[in-house]
């Protein structure tokens, strides 16, 4: 009974095992490939053109504090995630030597002006004197000379009593806006050094003004053309699913760098709206509207090839294929805009009809299949911007041409 049972397990095996390898990967693509569409019916489809990037939120004014001069923390009233009205006390540090020190400078312009005040009383008289002739030249001019050094002295008594005052006041670091606290590595009691010390000071916390938020972004080289200062842009976060906002394109850095490997230019755009859920350091994915078609008729863009610059289709004509030239429009990842050249329910094929083929190969723009979006009349270049299709998911990364009656982005 015992050797039934393990020729039943032995047999159940190796069907599975045949059944597996029947089931092979390279089968299963097959199936697929010969279950695929091959034609497409033209109809009538919103397309939707916009260049995407992503970016980091961050504040758009925010502050390292650093200490003007060197001391202990006497007062440290705030902390992480505080929010601080301007003016208001972030920092004190310890300032009893400083007021020792401006003490001895108030003596010390107290003396200067006893002393210049004996200066003056000689140099009036001896000047009385010379003039009666009753002294000699040299006398007077070295009361002159004590009185000037007594002027002198009562200056940088002075001046050294005002750079005394202003470290006092330095004591204090005040909130130059309203902000929040973002980080503060220091603690009541910690000795810091000022901004004119080793490596620029101590850092005694950054604060941020969370009112106002950027997104510092990287566009491409091949779409940075079509964008504009000012331009209205579309925000998601990823952190927050759902959340939509507004922003404007503030500005388009002048040089390109080379972030990731890919060439392009850093952009900065505004939040018009904060929502109090969006953080510094969440990642954005920004949508900046080109073009925009409604209700055209659109083609995948599989069914698009192209020959010497030509555009064209294949239409169904009963139970064989024509081929015919097309004028394409506003394209995205799936689907390109037919402004000439077919009509409402025609049948276009996804793929080049077997009597088509020939030795001479004929080109598309990403092979037999278009993959990516084409562009528009004479403009081919490869672009790189994203777009997405109302009536059919999709994103695009090409250049598009400017059509009057179409709606440009920021108009």
């Amino acid at each position: 009974m015992k050797l039934f049972l393990i020729l039943i397990a032995v047999l159940g095996l190796g069907a599975g095992g045949y059944f597996l390898w029947k089931k092979s990967p390279v089968d299963e693509l097959a199936e697929r490939i010969a279950n695929r569409p091959t034609t497409a019916v033209v109809e009538a489809r919103d397309i939707y053109f916009a260049v995407t990037a992503a970016g980091d939120i961050g504040p758009a004014d925010q502050v390292s504090v650093r200490p003007e001069v060197d001391g202990r923390i006497a007062e440290l009233p705030v902390d992480i995630g505080d929010h601080v009205k301007k003016d208001a006390l972030l920092c004190r540090l310890d300032d009893r030597n400083l007021q020792i020190e401006r003490a001895s400078r108030v003596q010390e312009i107290d003396g200067a002006k006893l002393q210049l005040q004996k200066a003056s009383r000689n140099f009036n008289r001896s000047k009385q004197l010379f003039a009666d002739h009753l002294v000699s030249a040299e006398a007077y001019e070295d009361t002159k000379t004590d009185y000037d050094l007594s002027t002198n002295a009562l200056e940088r008594a002075q001046s050294a009593l005002k750079l005394v005052e202003d470290r006092i006041l330095k004591t204090k670091i005040l909130a130059p806006f309203d902000c929040t606290v973002l980080t503060r590595p220091v603690s009541l009691g910690q000795t810091v050094s000022g901004a004119a010390g080793f490596n620029s000071g101590t850092e005694i916390m950054t604060i941020a003004n969370l009112k106002d938020m950027i997104i510092n972004a990287h566009i491409n080289q091949a779409d940075v053309t079509r964008l504009t200062a000012g331009q209205a842009v579309d925000i998601q976060v990823e952190s927050v699913p759902g959340l939509k906002m507004k922003g404007t394109l503030e500005r388009i850095a002048p040089q390109a760098i080379i972030k990731n490997g890919i060439k392009g230019f850093a952009a900065r755009v505004a939040i018009n709206d904060i929502d109090p859920r969006v953080r510094p350091g969440m990642t954005a994915l920004l949508s900046l509207p080109v073009a925009s078609a409604e209700s055209v008729l659109a083609v995948p863009l599989a069914a698009v090839f192209t020959e010497r610059g030509e555009r064209y289709v294949f239409v169904k004509q009963e139970d064989r294929f024509e081929q015919r030239t097309v004028l394409i429009g506003i394209t995205d990842y799936s689907f390109a805009e037919v402004q000439g050249g077919l009509a409402a329910g025609d049948i276009v094929s996804l793929e080049q009809p077997a009597e088509f083929r020939s030795s001479k190969a004929t080109n598309s723009l990403s092979g037999t299949r278009i993959s990516g979006p084409l562009g528009i009349g004479s403009i081919g270049a490869a672009g790189n911007a994203v777009g997405a299709s109302k009536g059919a998911a999709g994103k695009a990364e090409s250049p598009t041409a400017e059509r009057p009656q179409r709606k440009a982005a920021g108009s």
